[in-house]
């Protein structure tokens, strides 16, 4: 998704915008430092690909029985700036009770990204900022203009690498947090892309 046209809304805090009705704006908003972002409508490629990695985490996580489950484009709370950040992965996975009302996904596990070509500056400062997360193990970025995957791992330490792993074409997405593995091609295999 690119960044949508810049539209004029208040300055607010998290709890001002999760009260808040959206101004009748039907797209994906999040808060970032104080300022509502918008995003534009996702390509079909991009929501292919989304839609794939629901599927294959989600039914990975029923067979193993966890409690873990697949959220599509929950609003997470980042701990840089707290007050003033509500940010949108395209995809978090959590292994906390959700109640029906929380508007923010607790503590999420891992986050993924779906890379298109107009956002890229959105998406890594938003992987930037899930770092923050204390409960994060794993993010992915995942691209929507070809076959490659970059994935940040938390160490044992707690520490995130300097640079992403990167997995091409031919190669096996492993998140070692919910003991998920598949050939990076499979997440593709609907697109233009296979």
């Amino acid at each position: 998704m690119s960044s949508a046209p810049r539209r004029e809304w208040p300055t607010m805090t998290v709890e001002d915008f999760l009260a808040w009705d959206g101004d009748g704006h039907q797209g994906k908003l999040e808060l970032v430092d104080g300022e509502v972002r918008a995003m534009s409508p996702a390509s079909a490629t991009h929501g292919l690909i989304q839609a794939a990695l629901a599927i294959l985490i989600g039914q990975h996580l029923k067979r193993g029985g966890t409690r873990c489950r697949i959220f599509t484009e929950p609003a997470v709370s980042v701990r840089v700036r707290a007050n003033s950040n509500v940010r949108v992965p395209d995809l978090g996975v959590t292994c906390a009770a959700v109640a029906a009302n929380d508007q923010l996904l607790p503590d999420p596990v891992l986050l993924i990204e779906v890379l298109s070509p107009g956002n890229s500056d959105d998406t890594w400062d938003n992987v930037w900022a899930y770092c923050t997360i204390p409960t994060v193990r794993e993010i992915v970025v995942v691209h929507s203009t070809r076959i490659r995957a970059e994935l940040l791992r938390r160490d044992a330490s707690g520490n995130w690498p300097e640079n992403p792993e990167v997995i091409e074409n031919g190669g096996t997405l492993k998140l070692d947090g919910i003991g998920f593995n598949s050939f990076l091609s499979e997440i593709y295999v609907d697109t233009y892309l296979a």
